[in-house]
């Protein structure tokens, strides 16, 4: 199908939807993107366009407004064309460039590595999350076509992509509910990093699968038998899990394929939710349920608004199943989760309905990271949030509070208030006094104890037992605002320690040119407010010193290349007098070429005796042209740490000169070694220009021997014959 007819498609997906879209801009958006990328390809070889039209299409089928589905379109013209921001602007208006912005990344942050530009990248994406969440709709689903034709990039951006999907984006989809996406994310991560696990699951569920399909056709007849006798209507459906939620509960549960017994799923979709408990009972008339495996997100929602009941029983011939059951609206939410809680004008503009209160956890998230000064901190906190696995707990009052898994009563106190928390001294959980470090249990009723004592605040060592976001982000603001002046103390002694360590000086590196970008990217108005994170922890001294000591360092390799060119200089100056006085130079002497000199002495060093195969390095010397040394020779080492005089060289690619070499021998007292090696010398048709032998007090016999070779080959050769001599315990080269 070409790109055109995909394009026909979706106009016509747009317009099921809401048939008074505004085609017209539709249109708009299409051509633009097709010209902006026009000369571009996607890995496949296919043209670059083929992409956003496929976002749009999937964003159109999932019901999205028109606004999204243009930015699907536009999602990567500004970010990989000359296409501006304000260009979409003008053109489409503030919303959907606003869409666009969202995901698109940035290109360029001063002084950052790759890795902190790609958490400055996610910072600007969640932050344009909570004012719109569309744009991670968007983002989800242009990595999803993203991963499905990841096959045409190399191993290294596979493992790369999919390792930053399963960490971010999967756990991302699950928390705004998008399950279709989510598991279809989690199966090609899984695909790309355990290739082998992947096919071998793949393999065996394969081979199954008839035998899986007519056991669940078989359920599902039993079960749609007993709901006509009950005179329900209701959508009856089966599948096998899919291959990376069977792949972990394998590995966590330290299980075969054979030992998992709740592979397959059958669903019930219903009108009304007390038909969802209707069916329920007849289910468990007909098939025994197992004890403790029983869910009701009907009357408990999960935080990403998915509403189902949950039941495991025992089926035909004693195999597992799980049966879910719940209303149309609700599957519609489990299926798009977020996307399904849009509701638009028919001019098409946003409109929020009462629906955004169940996302308003997303805004909370966001809001409690929002001073988080590192864009990397920010990140890992960001996915710590994201556990799938949460915890359910009640108020004194018996409202419902959800929290990760391992949540403590310190967490509980700061999801109540920031000063509840800050007077926190102990907890009640079901009446009982509890340790602060106390890991929640769903179920549990949770009272917090305060203090209302004058200088009360949280300890330091609640960072470590905490784990939500919002009551570590609480506690570091109280820190940073109640000690601010100790913080500042110790920040500062953390930069001198580093600045000693590092062995330079406050003067050479505290430059106000190199810190100014440092204070911008933190919002920071003062020295002493970056100090103050450093003293607190949020931002290292290694981290802040470091990125100052690359820009010292730089400054210093240019001060150093104009010496060397310099020095070039002059060794050209002083190779062009020697070869007036008649020596021989030339790239040819001692096959030897110096990179960006011709016509320069060469001379091969006698302290390492390089050969061709050595790896070399030259040394310009004071009028005797470039010495040519063994990169692993003691001489270069000491000669390299004085003044910039090291230049490139290399070998010529056809050297027929013959080089003498030393190589050293150490062996076990033997009365014929010396003997054994003259022999083997012989026997590699090699010429032996000196010998010395010696005893040391440990009784090792030392034999030095200097043997005229052609190329590195009969070097090698001629050390692997030596070291086969008996009592031989070491061979190498060595230098005079």
């Amino acid at each position: 199908m070409t790109v055109n007819e995909e394009y026909e498609i979706l106009k016509t997906r747009v317009l099921r939807h809401n048939p008074n879209a505004d085609i017209a801009l539709l249109e708009k958006a299409y051509k633009l993107a097709d010209e902006a990328h026009h000369d571009q390809k996607r890995k496949s070889g296919e043209p670059f366009i083929v992409h956003p039209v496929a976002v749009a299409s999937m964003l159109a089928d999932m019901d999205m407004d028109l606004a999204t589905v243009i930015a699907g379109m536009l999602h990567d013209t500004v970010e990989d064309t000359d296409v501006t921001i304000e260009q979409v602007a003008a053109v489409f208006g503030q919303d959907i460039a606003y869409l666009v912005d969202g995901v698109t990344k940035l290109k360029h942050i001063p002084m950052t590595t790759k890795e902190e530009l790609q958490a400055e990248n996610l910072r600007k994406m969640f932050l344009s999350m909570a004012s719109d969440i569309r744009v991670i709709v968007i983002k989800l689903v242009d990595r999803l076509h993203n991963m499905r034709t990841l096959q045409y990039v190399n191993t290294d951006s596979q493992i790369t992509k999919a390792r930053e999907t399963l960490e971010i984006y999967t756990p991302l989809a699950h928390r705004l509910g998008m399950t279709k996406i989510k598991w279809e994310l989690e199966d090609l991560c899984f695909k790309y990093l355990e290739p082998e696990a992947y096919a071998s699951l793949e393999k065996q569920i394969n081979q199954k699968r008839e035998e899986q399909e007519a056991y669940i056709s078989n359920v599902l007849s039993e079960i749609k038998a007993k709901l006509d006798e009950a005179g329900l209507k209701a959508k009856l459906d089966g599948r096998p899990k899919h291959l990376y939620s069977i792949h972990r509960k394998m590995i966590t549960q330290n299980k075969t394929l054979e030992q998992i017994y709740d592979l397959l799923a059958i669903r019930v979709i219903v009108d009304t939710v007390q038909e969802c408990y209707t069916v329920l009972g007849i289910i468990h008339e007909l098939y025994k349920p197992i004890p403790g495996r029983f869910k009701d997100y009907i009357a408990m929602p999960k935080p990403n608004m998915y509403q189902s009941l949950h039941t495991t029983l025992i089926g035909p011939r004693g195999k597992p199943f799980e049966a879910q059951i719940r209303t149309w609206e609700m599957h519609r939410v489990a299926e798009n989760g977020i996307a399904a809680h849009w509701k638009y004008k028919e001019d098409m503009d946003y409109k929020a309905t009462d629906t955004d209160l169940k996302l308003e956890w997303v805004r909370n998230l966001l809001e409690t990271q929002k001073d988080i000064d590192d864009a990397s901190e920010f990140a890992e906190t960001f996915k710590m949030d994201l556990f799938t696995d949460e915890v359910f707990v009640f108020t004194p009052k018996g409202e419902v509070k959800v929290f990760p898994t391992g949540s403590t009563p310190i967490d509980f106190a700061y999801s109540i208030h920031s000063a509840i928390g800050n007077r926190m001294t102990g907890a009640k959980v079901n009446g009982e006094i509890k340790p602060l470090n106390y890991k929640l249990k769903t179920g549990d009723f949770v009272e917090i104890i305060t203090s209302a004592a004058p200088g009360r605040g949280p300890s330091r060592d609640w960072l470590n037992i905490v784990k939500s976001s919002e009551a570590k982000s609480k506690i570091k603001q109280w820190f940073k605002k109640e000690r601010r002046e100790e913080n500042i103390e110790r920040g500062k002694e953390a930069v001198e320690r580093e600045l000693k360590r590092l062995g330079v000086s406050n003067a050479q590196v505290m430059r106000d040119e190199w810190i100014q970008p440092h204070l911008q990217r933190h919002h920071f108005s003062s020295m002493d407010d970056m100090y103050n994170v450093i003293g607190f922890g949020d931002v290292s001294a290694q981290k802040f010193v470091g990125s100052l000591y690359s820009e010292y360092q730089k400054e210093q390799n240019d001060k150093d290349e104009g010496a060397l060119k310099k020095a070039e200089a002059a060794a050209k100056r002083e190779a062009e007098q020697a070869a007036r006085s008649g020596d021989e130079y030339g790239a040819g002497s001692g096959g030897v070429i110096v990179k960006g000199l011709d016509n320069c002495l060469v001379r091969l060093s006698r302290c390492c005796n390089p050969v061709p195969g050595d790896s070399i390095v030259g040394y310009i010397t004071r009028g005797r042209g470039v010495s040519v040394h063994r990169t692993d020779c003691p001489n270069i080492v000491s000669l390299s740490e004085g003044d910039n005089r090291m230049i490139d060289v290399r070998w010529a690619e056809k050297v027929k000169s013959s080089y003498v070499v030393q190589i050293g021998v150490k062996a076990v007292d033997s009365r014929t070694l010396l003997m054994d090696i003259v022999k083997t010398v012989a026997d590699c048709n090699l010429s032996m220009t000196a010998i010395n032998a010696r005893k040391t007090r440990d009784n090792y016999e030392l034999v030095d021997l200097k043997v005229e070779i052609t190329e590195r080959d009969e070097l090698d050769r001629l050390v692997r014959r030596i070291r086969r001599i008996e009592n031989v315990v070491d061979v190498g080269r060595s230098a005079n």
